[in-house]
């Protein structure tokens, strides 16, 4: 089975998005990672909001001025870790300080709000920006986000108005709604699209030929697959990286050609620069989905002897290969050399090592591994808390799943976590299973506590009743007070229950 691939997907072209909005010169690398530069001390704040303005004052008051291409990097390091609001409050500080803002900052501002804030915020923001500010970029911004949440009308007729009103002139607009057909379940729109691009003499770039070659993967047709790639190569071979022979190697998987497979990663290989972190990630999760233990170690090593750093992120694709993989030993050393070595706590790293561990049964090593969570990381847990759940339940212990339900639920506030439907299927199972009618009510209380109670709850909370023999004359009541619609079934479990 194939694994999810890390950091950055081909089908959406968002990543082209944010190279395109990236033109600042880049500093050397090193000076963004000293131990105590500021992008280091803003990536260490973790969850908390708000913090990042008096962040960069203290870091002023301690005598370092800051300019703007370093406060550009630091907002471009955290879009890339997803860190939307604390990159959102880097660009509102600048402008409270009236920095030089051009057009292409009002898009990255526009796009951040879109993430970080919601789409609606990012419209009224787009309304009112000066007319000399509604240009191709801002556009391409609010196209951009109209394709993340798959809204596919109001994306279409502004890419409409953007064609009708020339405002395109490059791949990324057509790249973007070509992601929103693949996201849409709609690969055999995107050929068209291709093809429109060529009568505007519209030169496709190395997304849009990776999201052609995914269309026609979509749609069963491994040689259109080869056709689109042998294209590329004769077009501008300089399009054809690694990015594209990483594309290859999972479509081939994708459609069973593990040979192919092979041959795409060790052209990957070839194609990459020994110094490019994010082609190591994609290598150690493609060979992890081609069940190629070996090569996931040998490229382990090859990360850590190439770069001056090992990351958070790269442990992090590493545990997940190692645990996907069943390497349990091979995971506990990986983790344990995280631990020992990390400047700042991910929680997502224990997370992987906690359900790794339940996955084999090591319900000791998991409970360890959140101890020191809770020790050392704000969370949230409720992945965490939500991981020990599953896996009592799978051990018919209910009380011990009960009891990490009820911590999430109390630690869970406006709507912060809701749990996965399975989970509520495997408690809400049991309780019919066994008539369980106490366990029932208390779950129906932690379900309350976060607003989780439809139909859904109250059916099996009906039939737990039906299952135990037990009657409530006060249900209907409860159900109508929950502002729960009594449907048919739940008509019928009523009356079952609550006799008149």
């Amino acid at each position: 089975m194939m694994m999810a691939i890390p950091s950055r997907r081909f089908a959406t072209g968002a990543s082209s998005f944010v190279r395109w909005l990236s033109t600042e010169a880049k500093p050397a690398a090193a000076q963004l990672q000293q131990e105590d530069s500021l992008y280091r001390r803003l990536s260490k704040l973790g969850r908390n909001e708000g913090a990042v303005a008096s962040t960069i004052n203290e870091y002023i008051r301690e005598g370092r001025p800051v300019k703007k291409f370093e406060l550009d990097l630091c907002v471009k390091e955290l879009r890339k870790y997803k860190r939307y609001s604390h990159a959102l409050e880097i660009i509102e500080w600048m402008e409270a300080r009236k920095f030089n803002f051009g057009h292409k900052d009002c898009a990255v501002r526009l796009d951040l709000i879109g993430k970080a804030r919601g789409l609606a915020a990012a419209e009224n923001y787009f309304s009112g920006l000066s007319p000399s500010a509604k240009v191709p970029c801002t556009y391409g911004s609010l196209l951009n986000c109209y394709c993340k949440v798959k809204m596919t009308d109001k994306a279409l007729n502004l890419f409409s108005k953007m064609l009708k009103e020339n405002m395109i002139s490059k791949a990324l607009p057509f790249n973007n709604i070509m992601s929103l057909f693949m996201r849409s379940g709609q690969p055999e729109k995107v050929a068209s699209l291709a093809e429109e691009m060529k009568k505007m003499n519209i030169k496709p770039d190395t997304f849009t030929y990776n999201l052609l070659m995914n269309s026609h993967s979509c749609l069963n047709d491994i040689e259109g697959v080869e056709r689109v790639f042998e294209e590329m190569k004769q077009e501008n071979e300089k399009q054809c990286n690694w990015t594209t022979y990483s594309n290859m190697a999972v479509l081939y998987n994708r459609g069973g050609h593990r040979e192919k497979a092979v041959l795409a990663l060790k052209n990957l290989e070839k194609a990459m620069s020994l110094k490019d972190r994010e082609a190591y990630h994609f290598l150690i999760s493609l060979y992890a989905g081609l069940s190629d233990l070996h090569n996931v170690h040998r490229i382990w090593k090859s990360l850590k002897s190439s770069m001056r750093t090992v990351t958070n992120m790269s442990y992090l694709i590493m545990l997940q290969a190692l645990s996907n993989l069943n390497d349990i030993s091979g995971m506990k050393k990986c983790y344990e050399e995280w631990r020992s070595v990390c400047s700042s706590y991910d929680i997502r790293l224990a997370k992987v090592a906690i359900g790794a561990y339940l996955a084999h049964d090591m319900l000791g090593e998991a409970e360890s591994v959140l101890q020191d969570a809770l020790e050392r990381s704000n969370g949230p847990f409720f992945k965490a808390w939500e991981t020990f759940m599953i896996f009592f339940l799978k051990k018919h212990q209910i009380q011990q799943a009960l009891q990490f339900m009820e911590i999430a639920t109390s630690e869970a506030c406006d709507n912060e976590w809701r749990p996965r439907c399975d989970t509520i299927d495997g408690f809400l199972n049991h309780f019919k299973e066994q008539g369980d009618v106490t366990s029932a009510e208390e779950f129906y209380q932690f379900m309350k506590r976060i607003n989780c109670v439809d139909s859904r709850v109250y059916e099996s909370l009906l039939q737990t009743y039906v299952a135990a023999g037990r009657t409530l004359s006060d249900m209907r009541a409860r159900i109508e007070g929950d502002r729960v619609e009594i449907s048919s079934k739940l008509q019928d479990l009523l009356a079952s229950v609550c006799p008149e």
